[in-house]
């Protein structure tokens, strides 16, 4: 099954970053960097069917709330500049704009909002108002992580009113805990979101 692309379509790949796809980034995902070249086929299939990509791209501080090292759940990755934050090498990353989040310290789980790790106050990122202005009327999202940014953005675009699909061949989970990409994965079915795998697939790589 493919999720059919338009000009009225945005493809959003989400943090394909040396820091999440490599196995040498600080916190790789398993089989992150696996997903890439299938991200690219649909990069070039939306491109020829007139949809719009953009790239979310953590861009953190060297210091903020969001790091263990300063109170926050996470170790030190994406800080902007470093080979970390960098897109995957492989990854086609010049079909559209890159929407950097975090760059103040914020955690920038979504590609549509970022909240202050302290008491949670949210603000948006720039993606919106680019998907606004391009009239887009659906969303279909891929990268990384299922359970984390992926899940995020695809709520955060199906409660602004965007139908919304994600690419399950092109996500990865983090699964800190065993089965969460799997639980986000039925979190976003029940919301709405609808997932796309190839015919007579599980979800096996996923989670």
């Amino acid at each position: 099954m493919q999720p059919g692309y338009d000009p009225r379509t945005a493809l959003i790949v989400v943090d394909l970053q040396n820091d999440f796809a490599d196995p040498a980034g600080s916190l790789s995902v398993a089989g992150g960097g696996a997903i890439v070249p299938y991200v690219n086929e649909q990069i070039a299939a939306a491109v020829a069917a007139g949809a719009f990509v953009a790239y979310t791209q953590d861009w953190h501080p060297p210091s903020t709330p969001h790091f263990a090292k300063d109170g926050g759940r996470w170790p030190v990755h994406c800080v902007a500049g470093t080979w970390g934050a960098a897109f995957h090498p492989s990854l086609d990353a010049g079909a559209g704009p890159a929407v950097q989040k975090g760059v103040d310290g914020e955690d920038g789980y979504s590609g549509f909002t970022v909240r202050d790790p302290r008491d949670e106050t949210p603000a948006p990122t720039e993606l919106g108002r680019l998907l606004a202005a391009r009239g887009i009327r659906r969303v279909v999202v891929c990268g990384l992580a299922t359970d984390y940014c992926v899940r995020a953005t695809a709520l955060d675009a199906i409660a602004i009113g965007y139908p919304t699909s994600v690419l399950v061949e092109g996500v990865r989970a983090v699964d800190l805990n065993a089965g969460d990409g799997a639980m986000a994965l039925r979190e976003l079915a029940e919301a709405g979101v609808e997932l796309v795998r190839p015919a007579g697939a599980a979800v096996e790589g996923a989670s």
